[in-house]
């Protein structure tokens, strides 16, 4: 290359780096000074969402610290003679009056019900009328029951499984019972619940689907305590 020639193509490139700097800060400026104008002209809405925001967020923290969270210690507190009863098969005190002052499993159900307390005195509560036979009012609870985590929700469609087979509805408990043994897989409620489907199955004349769910108990979990004797279950299904 000349140097003549390099002198120029110097020239020319710095030429066209300068005229690059300049277009970047001219379409800078320009998207400064829009956005300044939308802001100038919307300034009302824009405070009014940004406010909006601001209050949903301080209610919801006043509501959760303020509110809920007392409303769960209080609860929390209420139920402690209520567990004790529940825990010593007196099903009926531990429901509706523990004494002592104390409110049962109904009463903190229907009053703390937003809390974590209140949703598992509902549990509580569908147990104890599971226990006593109340088994309309049990299934009620258990609905209202919001699982969380990977054990309750077994827990909840187990129990179901349970009111709607004491209720005779025997393809909705099939269906609960199914669905407790997949949500979730645990090495102990798993096998119990495809214990209770298995033994539902074979009582309605479902001896490929009882067979199922024995023979998955004694596969998949053979150290579960429903895996001792699955043996008979499975060998008396295949005669």
């Amino acid at each position: 290359m000349t140097k003549g020639y390099r002198s120029r193509f110097q020239q020319s490139s710095k030429s066209n780096q300068s005229g690059s700097k300049a277009d970047t800060l001219l379409d800078l400026g320009t998207v400064t000074r829009n956005a300044g104008t939308f802001f100038d002209k919307n300034r009302p809405k824009i405070f009014l969402v940004l406010g909006s925001l601001v209050a949903i967020l301080g209610g919801y923290l006043a509501y959760k610290y303020l509110y809920q969270e007392p409303q769960n210690i209080e609860a929390a507190e209420q139920m402690y003679q209520a567990e004790f009863l529940f825990n010593k098969d007196s099903f009926d005190l531990a429901l509706n009056n523990p004494g002592g002052g104390f409110a049962g499993f109904k009463e903190i159900a229907e009053n703390y019900g937003g809390t974590k307390t209140g949703n598992i005195a509902k549990y509580y509560a569908g147990l104890c009328n599971l226990q006593l036979g109340n088994y309309e009012e049990a299934k009620t609870y258990f609905e209202d029951f919001e699982p969380n985590g990977k054990i309750t929700p077994i827990i909840k469609y187990s129990s179901l499984g349970d009111v709607n087979a004491n209720l005779n509805d025997y393809k909705a408990a099939i269906g609960y019972y199914e669905k407790a043994s997949t949500i979730n897989e645990n090495d102990f409620l798993t096998p119990m619940v495809l214990k209770k489907l298995g033994v539902l199955k074979e009582s309605q004349g479902d001896k490929e689907g009882a067979l199922k769910a024995f023979e998955k108990i004694r596969d998949r979990y053979p150290g579960a305590p429903d895996a001792n004797g699955i043996d008979r279950f499975i060998i008396r299904l295949q005669q």
